[in-house]
């Protein structure tokens, strides 16, 4: 009897790798200076406010200023939550 021709099977190639790519996200390396800036700024309005008895930054705001000086500071904490 004759023996039957066996098939070659194909030899297995991987598929092609696929390249990694970066995913960039975005610069972030404003987040510091500005939360900073709101920070000094919150800060400098309150102690303006206190040591001119109210005459600076704005008189016609009177007490309000405080709130002024803390919306800033508040904003500043608002930008830090950016921060990676």
């Amino acid at each position: 009897m004759p023996k039957s021709r066996i098939r070659k099977k194909a030899d297995f190639t991987p598929p092609p790798a696929k390249q990694a790519t970066a995913i960039k996200l975005g610069s972030r390396g404003w987040v510091a200076p500005v939360m900073l800036a709101f920070f000094l700024i919150g800060l400098a309005w309150i102690v303006l406010f206190y040591v001119t008895e109210g005459d600076m930054p704005l008189k016609a705001l009177g007490n309000w200023n405080i709130v002024v000086g803390f919306g800033f500071i508040a904003g500043g904490f608002g930008v830090s939550t950016q921060w990676k």
